[in-house]
């Protein structure tokens, strides 16, 4: 695995020296003082005890998977699904047919019917017997013979019963529902197939349980720990969210000594297993950073540069970053100062010593 790290940070003299030859080459003074001002709006630098970070790219992945099988054999009927198709729990993604189950469970319902006609003849016989014996009107055999027809007749009808159940459970089994809301990662059958019992029929990704697995090296590990939010942004989708370290794998890879950190993170609709993302570790213990929106960020040739406002005209700094925070970075830059005012609107379109209008501050 690539490791992307920040690189490292240059001197206060250097920085200024590259500035300084932008606005010679690439940014004419004149040029700008010929500019109307520009309104835009700003807001300011703040300081918080924030780490360094580390980039690193990690993949996605499922952390909950089902493999969903068939419990009884059949005649596939319909399949609800595609792969790729997110589903809700319980929501139905394959049908077998039950033409045959549905006459089974006909006829065992008419048996128990002729059943129950059965016991009800067999319990008056029984009754009458017992009456005749208990006024010495029958043998006692003749009793026995008349209790042991209708017992007999009370266990067939639950034995018929039993079996009924048996059908109406393979009857509603025959309905494969989702057992939580996810993605389908594969189908694996499709209508008119013959499915025998234990069969799979697709898969299913949990929503809820998407991970992104970071490699780190051994020398950052004493930098996490279980709970931590992490900046993720998912490359593909050009999305930012928020992920919480949820373990940290306890073994290294014997040759490379990296260790892998599980981090959550919220669902994000249709993902693909192992697509990239990238993760913004912490490097260091927690310092003090000069914290500016990522707004305010503008490029130029690679490097990182901000507007700040001096006697109203747009004054352009470098800024050496060390921690990405979401919306937010943290930098350690020594020209920028907390309380600072940073133009977070209007800045694409600005000009070294153009006059500016602050229009808002946020």
């Amino acid at each position: 695995m690539t490791y992307f790290t920040i690189p490292v940070q240059k001197s206060f003299f250097l920085q200024t020296l590259f500035t300084s030859l932008v606005l010679f080459l690439f940014f004419s003074p004149l040029h700008a003082q010929e500019q109307p001002p520009a309104s835009v709006v700003v807001t300011k630098v703040t300081q918080e005890a924030i780490a360094e970070t580390q980039t690193v790219i990690g993949t996605l992945f499922y952390d909950r998977i089902s493999d969903i099988s068939t419990e009884v054999t059949g005649l596939v009927d319909e399949v609800l699904v595609r792969q790729g198709d997110q589903v809700k729990q319980g929501d139905i993604l394959v049908r077998l047919d039950t033409k045959l189950l549905d006459s089974d469970i006909s006829l065992k319902k008419t048996r128990i019917a002729q059943n129950d006609l059965r016991m009800q003849n067999t319990e008056k016989n029984f009754k009458r017997l017992e009456i005749l014996y208990k006024e010495s009107g029958v043998s006692e055999k003749d009793y026995d013979d008349a209790r042991y027809t209708f017992e007999d007749a009370k266990l067939e009808r639950q034995a018929r019963q039993d079996e009924l159940s048996n059908l109406m459970i393979k009857k509603e089994r025959s309905v494969i529902c989702a057992p939580f809301t996810g993605i389908i990662l594969t189908k694996d059958v499709d209508t008119g197939a013959w499915v025998q019992q234990g069969r799979k029929l697709v898969s299913l990704g949990s929503s809820a349980d998407l991970f992104v697995k970071a490699p780190i090296g051994e020398s950052l590990l004493r930098f996490f720990n279980k709970g931590q939010k992490l900046s993720v942004s998912i490359d593909a989708l050009e999305r930012k969210v928020d992920g919480i370290v949820e373990d940290i794998d306890p073994v290294a890879d014997l040759k490379t000594k990296t260790i892998f950190v599980k981090i959550r993170i919220p669902a994000q609709g249709i993902i693909a297993a192992n697509m990239s993302a990238t993760v913004h570790l912490p490097a260091s213990f927690e310092k003090n950073l000069r914290i500016i929106p990522r707004a305010a960020l503008i490029k130029f040739q690679g490097e990182d540069f901000i507007y700040s406002i001096k006697d109203d005209k747009a004054a352009i700094m470098p800024v050496h970053i060390v921690s990405y925070m979401g919306d937010k970075v943290g930098v350690d830059s020594p020209h920028i100062v907390a309380g600072m005012p940073v133009v977070i609107e209007g800045n694409e379109r600005l000009r070294p010593d153009q006059a500016v209008r602050v229009t808002g501050e946020k």
